[in-house]
């Protein structure tokens, strides 16, 4: 197993602007607990998703997408969803936040779709399932919790072997597993502090006018950050249990 200091991480980005792939990087590694040597990063954008890039990896990432959307089919959205595939048949640790958690989802064979009308932009409770509140992660959390949330699209299907690990009273599936896997994804945004979802939201404002068209609107998102300390461990104690204590397979 690696020690701390020398885990390898990939980061998966699909974003055009090159601040806010820095910016992104940086909510990472705030989050992870890592050094920026520790953290590659790619762009799906304009690096072809192939098997490659996974040698040497200790560990996935998939983070958040700008203007993408899971649910459309770009010219690089396959190769992407193949490689996810890959990543779980060699049972890399792999985390995926909003976007990430997403199209996890649509690579194992679960469905998302743009909800409009039940996007969630800002800071919202949820509750962990039965589920949940035993699982090796998310165990350690009260059963309700604070999170920072920026998104469009949901997961409306979950993929065959699944687990539901938190829901909230807007939509279910805010955060799963794949059962005896190493996967895990997460609706919200386990990378971002309130400044961070903060500076996102802003840098994005013209892809959330239709569901917040009034600047009154958008300034009550705002005020509604909140700091989510008891999850913002998350993506720490998901390195530390499936990364560094992870067994070593023979």
């Amino acid at each position: 197993m690696p020690d701390r200091s020398s885990v390898k991480l990939l980061l998966i980005q699909a974003r055009d602007e090159e601040h806010m792939l820095l910016q992104e990087q940086e909510c990472f590694l705030e989050r992870c607990l890592v050094s920026p040597a520790q953290l590659r990063s790619v762009n799906v954008v304009d690096t072809p998703m192939v098997s490659e890039l996974l040698e040497p990896v200790d560990g996935v990432l998939i983070g958040g997408a700008g203007r993408y959307s899971a649910a459309e089919d770009y010219e690089w959205m396959p190769d992407l969803l193949s490689l996810v595939r890959e990543i779980c048949r060699r049972e890399i640790p792999l985390f995926g936040s909003c976007w990430g958690h997403q199209v996890i989802a649509r690579a194992l064979g679960g469905r998302v779709e743009h909800d409009l009308p039940r996007a969630e932009l800002g800071c919202f409770p949820v509750d962990l399932t039965r589920e949940g509140r035993v699982d090796d992660l998310f165990s350690y959390l009260p059963d309700s919790f604070l999170t920072n949330m920026g998104h469009h699209d949901r997961v409306t299907v979950l993929p065959q072997g699944a687990v539901e690990l938190a829901r909230n009273d807007n939509q279910p599936y805010q955060a799963f597993r794949i059962a005896n896997l190493p996967v895990y994804g997460t609706q919200f945004h386990s990378e971002l502090s309130a400044q961070r979802e903060r500076e996102r939201l802003l840098e994005y404002r013209d892809a959330y006018r239709s569901a917040l068209p009034s600047e009154e609107q958008f300034q009550e998102v705002l005020d509604s950050l909140a700091e989510t300390s008891e999850a913002d461990d998350l993506l720490s104690k998901f390195i530390d249990r499936f990364v560094v204590a992870a067994p070593v397979k023979t």
